[in-house]
């Protein structure tokens, strides 16, 4: 395990930490405002036409002969079928009001006789409500929201000691910048918000305030132990540089996991892994990051302007 002689001065390099934070979360608003956000039809409706075939297939050419024969806007995936290994294309068409009986048989047999040298084949046709959707979006946001508000209270009351509210708001603010991180992976990197994103989301907020507790828990115990002999900055420099590497280590064995993951997607062709495997990656570089980095120093700021307030009053 690696250890620290000297206590590293995380609060003195705070400015640096917020403003790299800041740049990337601006970078990632320029690309949402200019290439806008890829949002995938089970947040705002849609058809799923899925067929097998064998083969190499060019998707974009399946994509163009789907769009014509439409008139919609078309998007692909590949797959395998878990019970026979078949390889798989799932259409993703961008209609709200679903494709008629008709449209559905022109497109089939179309995509069949064009395609028929790879023995492309009807597997099945589902259509995702608009409304439906909307209505799991929104129960997604809550329950996101409902994390944030629990996680305030639970850090409020056990480091009531250390300023508990103040410890609480200031976790939360590390998970924000968490969720823009992954948020700023699927709008760069043009992968559609889905359940994808949702279940990364829910799985980086209770990884990274894992990594908060325990660096507010050594900043509790270090403050009985050296009182007011150390000012809070140090007190907290301290703290952090004694749990970071067991937080560091801690992340990288979850990212080798992670990053083999990712890979083995990639070497096989699985995308439907990658939405999911690429975005966890750096959202665990972004819970390290902005554990170590931002709820600390925030917190430590908060603390010291407050002290700075209650002098300028009295």
């Amino acid at each position: 395990m690696i250890r620290f002689q000297k206590d590293m001065d995380f609060y003195g390099h705070r400015k640096i930490f917020y403003i790299i934070s800041v740049c990337l979360i601006a970078i990632a608003a320029v690309c949402a405002l200019i290439f806008g956000v890829k949002v995938d039809i089970q947040f705002t409706g849609g058809t799923i036409a899925t067929y097998s075939y064998e083969g190499d297939l060019d998707f974009s050419a399946v994509e163009k002969t789907a769009a014509d024969v439409t008139g919609f806007s078309v998007t692909s995936d590949s797959s395998s079928s878990v019970s026979s290994g078949q390889k798989q294309i799932a259409l993703n068409l961008g209609t709200k009001d679903g494709l008629s009986v008709e449209m559905e048989s022109e497109l089939t047999k179309t995509l069949e006789e064009t395609y028929a040298d790879n023995s492309l084949t009807y597997v099945s046709i589902d259509s995702v409500a608009a409304n439906m959707g909307t209505d799991f979006l929104v129960k997604c946001l809550v329950a996101v929201l409902a994390a944030f508000i629990l996680m305030i209270l639970y850090i409020a009351i056990r480091f009531r000691r250390i300023g508990g509210w103040s410890a609480g708001v200031t976790g939360v603010i590390a998970l924000i910048h968490d969720t823009l991180m992954v948020l700023a992976v699927f709008i760069i990197f043009r992968l559609p918000i889905d359940d994808n994103f949702m279940a990364v989301i829910l799985f980086i907020l209770g990884y990274s305030i894992n990594d908060t507790i325990v660096i507010f828990d050594r900043i509790r115990e270090n403050e009985k132990l050296y009182g007011k002999s150390m000012e809070l900055p140090a007190l907290v420099n301290r703290s952090i540089t004694q749990t970071f590497a067991r937080t560091m280590n801690t992340t990288l064995s979850t990212l080798l996991a992670m990053g083999c993951v990712c890979v083995f997607a990639v070497v096989f062709h699985v995308s439907s892994i990658v939405p999911f495997a690429f975005p966890m990656v750096v959202g665990l570089l972004s819970g390290f990051y902005s554990s170590v980095c931002l709820t600390g120093t925030i917190w430590t700021w908060w603390q010291v302007s407050g002290k700075k307030m209650k002098k300028k009053r009295a």
